[in-house]
């Protein structure tokens, strides 16, 4: 009941965004990262991309999707649009780079699941689909575990 909640808070929240401006200066994994924004006076802010679920660190592909998403965006300006804050107080939103859609790419390259809601097969299911049917990075793996399901399995990486 908690997590529906939780989706339906994220779907209602997306109608107030905000955006973002700055250039990442942390990845955390392959679905976090840390914008600072322009100008840097303020604290860098926590970015968890919206649409995807990465392999948690501890997790086979973990490394890798982290690896990625640092090799595309790290130290580079990213626009941000903010669309939510989380259970974890990261900002939910849609990152671009010089255009380009991070989390469409992070799932085409097969580093990131299309994140589910019930029946909705996720925002980037297509992308999804093509690194499947190319056997892309962790859907090479035929036993590959979404993330959610390993964390049910053996909770949060330490």
């Amino acid at each position: 009941m908690k997590r529906a909640m939780i989706g339906m808070a994220l779907v209602a929240a997306t109608a107030a965004t905000h955006a973002l401006s700055g250039v990442v200066s942390r990845v955390g994994d392959g679905d976090t990262l840390w914008v600072q924004p322009m100008g840097g006076h303020h604290k860098p802010v926590k970015v968890r991309l919206q649409g995807i679920d990465a392999p948690e660190i501890c997790q086979a592909g973990g490394a890798q999707a982290a690896a990625a998403l640092a090799a595309r965006v790290l130290h580079r300006s990213v626009q941000v649009q903010i669309r939510a804050t989380d259970d974890y107080r990261r900002k939910v939103g849609n990152v671009r780079l010089e255009g380009e859609d991070i989390g469409a790419w992070m799932v085409s390259q097969g580093h990131a699941w299309s994140y589910r809601y019930g029946q909705y097969p996720g925002p980037y299911a297509e992308q999804e689909r093509q690194a499947r049917a190319a056997a892309r990075g962790i859907f090479a793996q035929r036993d590959a575990v979404e993330p959610r399901q390993f964390r049910r399995t053996h909770g949060p990486c330490s």
